[in-house]
């Protein structure tokens, strides 16, 4: 009771930060509710006379910002879905910064000495205060005793319990959401908040950041076309996490966009293939792409920090999205649209002809342009009419994908105006074709099939033999399996022989299965 009524207070809170943003009902917007709705906006607009500086957007994000962390992140998810909102709202909410002052040093010693047990000295011959501070973590640097320079990230002090305080605040706002404007139930904003919870919380356990780092280290070594600090696991713990340091210059730096063109073009190259290669290969993948987390070592070689969050696909959602990325690669309309009814995706009340109509009324305009003759807030728009006559649904394991391939290609785009998203993405894709389509996939596919045989099999004989037995005490009148419990009719003659010849097919099974066994 008193979590629901701290909750309902947190809530009271949020909507007054947003009254004086004027981010509740946006004035912009307004028309777009039910008359309550509006009603509400407009009486609270009176208390943010004169806060009203920016777009809709930019007062939403100033808004965030105000409310801290939680809500920060929340927004950043938000900033990258043009596709959900208009895309000036989402253009407006880019102005959020992940920046925040430090915590005191005296704190990061103290949380460094309960995570290892000693003193930071026993493990550390030196340690910077912070160098670089976001909403969740600060980074320290630290050398080793043996003089190696190594990256210390050190959580916030009671971050877990605020985050999980204003989660809750988020999905309690969803749910009014969801009830008081029918429009958005469509982009099912519930699931949404859980999904973008999820993402969030993994974040506040250094320990599955590490893991999340290994396993896109293994990723890294097997394509080449990335690298990944090393890890100190010795030096890991729920709240402290201890890396290589890494030289180089962040993508966010201005002085990335000095160098050569030709040196641009090929890492604005990687980075899209990066992406693109560990989901269609691996199916996972860094799902934080902005600039500061892509650093351009003193090799040349393009470096990825920062893994507390790691998208995943199953094999039908990578197979999905290669095949759509395919269809618009070959400009093979009917195939995306296709794929969109298979997967359901689109109900199928609708048409696939007319659905593919759509899609080449996006795709025709902008094929073969460049980035600047392309105007993505008039694609972003017509992707949104197109989903809300074809009647989409969000798909909440997609957003971190979707999220990721637009933060890449923006990054992309600004090392390289004139970057072509299609062309560089062609060879990773056309290579997961090749193996979706090909031989490879279905000799997978029976290997698995195959797999799951030997397990069924492994128990089909003792299986059988309890089917014959029961078969043949119900054929003897000792069981009764009738619906009827209470009536218990002699059974005829050919109704006899009915459980006997169930028995003889498993008995086939079981000699088919003797034979495969052997085969194997």
């Amino acid at each position: 009771m008193f979590t629901r009524f701290a909750t309902f207070l947190r809530l009271l809170r949020t909507a007054w930060v947003m009254i004086r943003h004027d981010a509740l009902v946006p004035a912009e917007y307004a028309n777009l509710v039910p008359w309550p709705v509006r009603f509400v906006g407009a009486i609270s607009r009176v208390f943010s006379i004169g806060n009203r500086k920016g777009n809709a957007g930019e007062r939403f994000a100033h808004a965030l910002q105000d409310l801290g962390p939680a809500y920060i992140k929340f927004g950043q998810v938000l900033a990258t879905r043009g596709d959900m909102f208009d895309a000036e709202f989402a253009r407006g909410l880019s102005v959020l910064k992940d920046k925040v002052p430090p915590f005191p040093m005296e704190t990061a010693e103290k949380m460094m000495a309960a995570e290892w047990g000693a003193p930071w000295s026993k493990h550390l011959a030196s340690l910077s205060e912070p160098v670089a501070a976001a909403s969740v973590a600060q980074v320290h640097k630290g050398v080793l005793h043996t003089g190696e320079i190594v990256a210390v990230k050190v959580l916030r002090p009671n971050i877990l319990r605020r985050m999980t305080n204003d989660m809750n605040t988020i999905a309690l706002v969803a749910n009014l959401a969801h009830g008081a404007v029918p429009n958005l139930r469509r982009l099912r904003p519930k699931d949404f908040v859980a999904e973008a919870r999820r993402a969030v919380m993994l974040e506040l356990d250094l320990r599955l950041e590490a893991a999340a780092q290994s396993e896109m280290a293994e990723i890294a070594e097997d394509t080449g076309l990335f690298r990944v600090p090393g890890l100190h696991w010795d030096l890991v713990g729920k709240d402290i996490l201890v890396t290589e340091w890494i030289d180089g210059t962040a993508l966010s730096s201005d002085a990335i966009l000095e160098l050569p063109l030709v040196q641009r073009q090929a890492l604005a190259t990687k980075v899209i293939q990066s992406f693109l290669a560990s989901t269609f290969e691996y199916g996972v993948f860094h799902a934080d792409m902005h600039e500061g987390n892509l650093i351009l070592d003193e090799n040349g070689q393009l470096v990825l920090i920062d893994f507390g969050i790691l998208g995943r696909l199953g094999e039908e959602e990578i197979r999905f999205e290669i095949d759509t990325l395919y269809g618009f690669l070959q400009r093979d309309y009917y195939k995306i649209a296709q794929v969109h009814f298979d997967i359901g995706y689109v109900p199928p009340n609708h048409s696939v002809e007319e659905f593919a109509s759509a899609l080449r009324a996006v795709g025709e305009p902008i094929f073969g342009k460049r980035a600047e003759e392309v105007s993505m807030a008039k694609v972003l728009m017509q992707l949104l009419e197109i989903t809300e006559i074809f009647d989409m649904e969000l798909q909440p394991q997609l957003i971190l994908l979707q999220k990721t391939m637009m933060q890449a290609e923006g990054v992309a785009r600004r090392l390289d105006s004139e970057f072509d998203m299609w062309e560089a993405s062609r060879p990773i894709v056309e290579k997961a074709v090749r193996r979706e389509v090909g031989p490879e996939r279905y000799l997978n596919d029976f290997l698995d099939g195959l797999g799951k045989t030997r397990r069924t099999l492994s128990i089909l004989p003792e299986a059988t033999d309890n089917i014959a037995k029961l078969a043949k005490a119900w054929a003897d009148g000792d069981v009764d399996l009738s619906p009827d419990r209470f009536v218990q009719p002699k059974p005829r003659k050919r109704d006899a022989l009915r459980p006997m010849a169930y028995a003889s097919v498993g008995a086939a099974i079981a000699l088919g299965a003797s034979w495969a066994m052997a085969q194997l």
